[in-house]
């Protein structure tokens, strides 16, 4: 089975040695989305809302370039440098998701990329 990459300019470029996303079959792995503006490459400023928002924002671009959207994520890892975000994140999450939601990790790191305090990232598993 073939792997094919996929990429979009309406998320984050990669800032290392990743792709935006690997499928292999019907199923995607988007690699982790932090909150920056696919435009500016620069951080979303403010409160962690409007991270949390930009966050999403990416990795939807990100399914969507995989010929998916946000409610085909079967997985998602969500990572905080601050679990207290926890409760905002899941208000946030309310308002992407639908019901059934994806099986879901909220992990405690020290630190994140760019110094930022959200990341996410996903797997996505496209119908047939």
């Amino acid at each position: 089975m073939g792997r094919t990459i996929i990429h979009t300019d309406n998320a984050p470029a990669a800032i290392g040695t990743y792709s935006q996303a690997v499928k292999v079959g019907n199923t995607v792995y988007l690699s982790g989305q932090i909150p920056l503006i696919p435009e500016t490459m620069e951080l979303v400023e403010g409160d962690i809302s409007g991270r949390i928002h930009q966050v999403f924002k990416n990795l939807s671009a990100v399914c969507e370039a995989s010929g998916g959207k946000l409610q085909d994520i079967a997985k998602l890892n969500i990572f905080l440098t601050d679990l207290q975000h926890f409760a905002k994140v899941n208000e946030i999450m309310a308002e992407y998701f639908q019901q059934p939601y994806p099986a879901r990790a909220a992990i405690g790191v020290a630190q994140l990329p760019k110094g930022t305090d959200v990341e996410m990232d996903a797997i996505l598993v496209l119908s047939d």
